[in-house]
């Protein structure tokens, strides 16, 4: 239940920062015109409209701000190592990674809730206030993920000056560095994954080539006892688990 309100919190902190920021450009939000016979008609601008379509982009500007990123591409790894096609479908994979999104992200959004989303909404705290509050805890969450030279990779692309503090990172240079090295970080974890199924992969191959079998698929085979390794691990555990701690500093 609190996890309804700390993600409606946040979508209507995002939603209500619209028209704030509107109101601060000067974009009139409805233009009124006469029409005939004493009438009147309401058109939208352009800016508006503008503004309405990014909102398709605010769930991805999210997702790549969590931990989401290294979960998704993880899972993807090991499906594809597992050699099960689309089994898990995508539904499934995404619907996992939110969910551990979620778990791993509950601290981060505990804070931002109590400290800018619950305020603001009592009318106790202004919006640019709880904007900056809100920024807090999710800037602390990314620069413990992020590795020092992706930081000072994107601070020279900016030209801007190498960071004394954490505070000296701006946040649009510090979100594409959490990016590349959750990129980084995700991979690293998934080369690990692969390797057993590798082998498992070679020693088939290796058998049926001295069997003279070469007509028949060695990923065929190999898939059973891949599944059975990955059952008699406890697999899903091991990797739910792993990816859950690897965020923890």
């Amino acid at each position: 239940m609190r996890r309804k309100q700390y993600l409606l919190g946040l979508a209507m902190l995002l939603l209500l920062a619209l028209p704030v920021w509107a109101q601060a450009q000067g974009i009139p939000m409805v233009n009124v015109t006469g029409g005939p016979k004493g009438s009147q008609q309401y058109s939208l601008t352009l800016q508006v409209l503008a503004l309405m379509t990014s909102l398709t982009l605010l769930p991805s500007f999210l997702l790549m701000m969590t931990a989401s990123v290294r979960v998704i591409i993880v899972l993807s790894i090991l499906r594809q190592a597992l050699g099960t096609g689309q089994t898990p479908p995508n539904t499934v994979l995404v619907g996992l990674a939110l969910f551990l999104t979620l778990f791993i992200m509950s601290p981060v959004l505990t804070e931002v809730y109590n400290n800018a989303v619950a305020p603001y909404m009592n009318s106790s705290m202004a919006f640019d206030k709880a904007l900056a509050a809100a920024e807090g805890p999710l800037r602390g969450f990314m620069l413990k993920q992020t590795r020092e030279d992706d930081i000072q990779l994107f601070m020279q692309m900016a030209n801007k000056p190498d960071a004394l503090t954490s505070a000296d990172v701006p946040f649009a240079t510090l979100v594409p560095a959490f990016i590349t090295s959750e990129l980084k970080s995700a991979f690293t974890i998934g080369f690990l994954i692969y390797i057993p199924f590798v082998v498992i992969d070679l020693i088939v191959s290796s058998v049926l080539m001295s069997m003279g079998m070469m007509m028949l698929s060695p990923m065929m085979i190999s898939m059973p006892f891949k599944l059975m390794l990955f059952v008699l691990v406890d697999g899903w555990s091991l990797i739910l688990g792993s990816l859950a701690a690897s965020f923890a500093t």
